[in-house]
C-alpha cells in the first residue's frame, strides 16, 4: 500500500458508470430495488452471470462504489461492506467456520467479540481457544486440524496490546490457517497488512472512516493470499471459485442471508469520510501522543498505556508495524473507580461518550461500561481494571484538550 497516493485515490476514485448529471461525489441511491428491460436479464442477475444491481439487501451503487474505493485505496482483492464492525466480524466467522470448528484468539478483545464468540456462536458449536498472543509457543499448541482461523486484533481495546503479527502470520502459514485482523484501531491509511501477512480484516469504519461518528459500518477486505482449499468448510467451494471463493460465499449466502447491508446513505457519507482520513488520523495520533506524555507527568495519573510512547512495551513492535502512527486512544489508571468516575465528571470540554475517533474527544470507564457484563474475575483475566479510564482523542486543538484534563484533575 502506498500512503503518499491514499488521499488522491480516495479523492479521485472513478464510478463504474458515468453519471448523467457530473456529480462529483457518488450519490446517494437510496432504493430498494432496480428495473431491468427484459425478464432474461433480471434472471441473469440472480443467477449472476450478468452483474447488475437487483436489490440493495445484496448490492447497492452507492454502497459498491465504497467498496471499490476502499478496494483502490487498501490494494486488497475484494472488499464487502457490512452495518457495522460486529456484523464484520460475524458474517466473517460464519462464512468460514462451522460446529465443531475453533478459532484461536485472545481475551484481551473488545467486549463485544468476545459475547459473540461465547454467548451467540459457542451455542452452535465453535470453540473457541483463548491463547497468549504474545507467546508463539503458546499459539502453536491451541492449533489442531478443527482450527479454522487465528484471530487478532492489531492494537487491542482498551488494552492496548500489540502482537507481533509477523510473527503470528508466519505460524498460520506453516499450519496453512487463515488468519483474521481486527483493524479497526490501526485501518488502511496505518499499515500494509499484506506485508505482515494478514488474509482477512474485518474493520468497524464508524470509528475513524465515518468521518466524525456520521455512521455506523463495518468492513471485510480480502487480500486474496489464502487458500481457501485448506478451509475445511469452504473446500468445496474453492475448487469451482477458487480465490473469489470468500466474496461468493458472502454475497450468496452468509451476507445476503443475513441481511447485514450497509444502507446507501451511510455508505455516501463513508464515501466522504474517506476523502479526509489521512488528515483525521495524522492529528488525533498527534493529539494522543501529546496527551499521553502530558498525563505520565501528572502526580494524580498512575501507569499511562499508549504505544506511542517510548517507554511503552508495545512501542518498538508498534513503530515496527505501524510507524509514527500508533493509534488514536490511551488509557491510564486512577486511584479507584469513584476517582475516575471524579475525572470523567469534572471534564467541560472532552464528552464523556463511547466511540473511537469521533472528531471530539471521547472519555469512558470501560469497566462500567463496554465491559459491564462480565464478572470482576472475567474483566481482572481481560486486562480491564476497575481503575481505568480510556481517552480516544479528536482533532481539537491539544492543547485545550490538556487544560481541560489538567482542570478536571486538579480538582479531584
Amino acid at each position: 500500500m502506498n500512503k503518499k497516493g491514499f488521499a488522491t485515490k480516495a479523492i479521485h476514485k472513478k464510478f463504474l458508470k458515468k453519471d448523467p448529471h457530473g456529480s462529483l461525489h457518488m450519490p446517494i441511491y437510496d432504493t430498494v430495488s432496480f428495473e431491468f428491460e427484459t425478464a432474461e436479464d433480471i434472471e441473469s442477475a440472480f443467477l449472476g452471470t450478468k452483474p447488475s444491481h437487483m436489490y440493495s439487501r445484496i448490492t447497492n451503487p452507492t454502497t459498491e462504489h465504497f467498496e471499490q474505493t476502499v478496494r483502490e485505496v487498501s490494494e486488497a482483492f475484494a472488499v464487502i461492506a457490512v452495518s457495522s464492525g460486529m456484523a464484520a466480524i460475524a458474517n466473517l466467522i460464519i462464512t468460514i467456520a462451522q460446529s465443531g470448528s475453533n478459532i484461536v484468539t485472545s481475551k484481551n478483545i473488545f467486549g463485544n467479540t468476545y459475547s459473540l464468540f461465547e454467548k451467540t456462536l459457542k451455542p452452535w458449536g465453535l470453540e473457541t481457544r483463548y491463547t497468549d498472543l504474545l507467546d508463539p509457543d503458546e499459539i502453536e499448541r491451541s492449533i489442531n486440524k478443527n482450527t479454522s482461523a487465528i484471530f487478532l486484533e492489531t492494537i487491542t481495546n482498551p488494552q492496548l496490546e500489540v502482537a507481533d503479527i509477523k510473527a503470528i502470520s508466519d505460524i498460520a502459514k506453516k499450519n496453512n490457517i487463515l488468519l483474521i485482523a481486527d483493524s479497526t484501531i490501526t485501518p488502511l491509511y496505518f499499515y500494509n497488512p499484506k506485508e505482515l501477512g494478514i488474509d482477512i480484516e474485518v474493520i468497524s469504519s464508524t470509528k475513524y472512516i465515518s468521518g466524525g461518528a456520521t455512521s455506523v459500518g463495518g468492513l471485510i477486505i480480502d487480500h486474496g493470499s489464502f487458500d481457501w482449499n485448506n478451509n475445511n468448510k469452504l473446500r468445496d467451494t474453492a475448487e469451482k471459485y477458487g480465490p473469489f471463493t470468500l466474496v461468493i460465499k458472502l454475497r450468496r449466502e452468509s451476507y445476503r442471508n443475513l441481511g447485514s447491508c450497509l444502507p446507501a446513505h451511510n455508505a455516501y457519507l463513508q464515501n466522504l469520510g474517506l476523502e479526509t482520513l489521512t488528515l483525521r488520523i495524522e492529528r488525533s495520533c498527534f493529539n494522543t501522543l501529546k496527551i499521553a506524555e502530558f498525563l505520565t507527568q501528572h502526580h494524580k495519573v498512575r501507569n499511562v498505556n499508549y504505544p506511542g510512547l517510548t517507554d511503552s512495551k508495545y512501542h518498538k513492535i508498534s513503530k515496527r508495524q505501524f510507524g509514527d502512527l500508533s493509534g488514536a486512544i490511551l488509557t491510564f489508571d486512577m486511584g479507584s473507580k469513584e476517582e475516575c468516575f471524579k475525572f470523567m465528571n469534572n471534564l467541560q470540554l472532552i464528552k464523556r461518550s463511547t466511540n473511537i475517533n469521533d472528531n471530539k474527544t471521547l472519555v469512558i470507564h470501560p469497566a462500567s461500561t463496554i465491559f459491564c457484563e462480565y464478572s470482576a474475575e472475567l474483566k481482572d483475566e481481560m486486562g480491564v481494571s476497575e481503575n481505568m479510564v480510556r481517552l480516544a482523542a479528536g482533532i481539537e486543538e491539544v492543547d485545550f484538550l490538556i487544560s481541560d484534563i489538567n482542570n478536571a484533575l486538579e480538582v479531584l
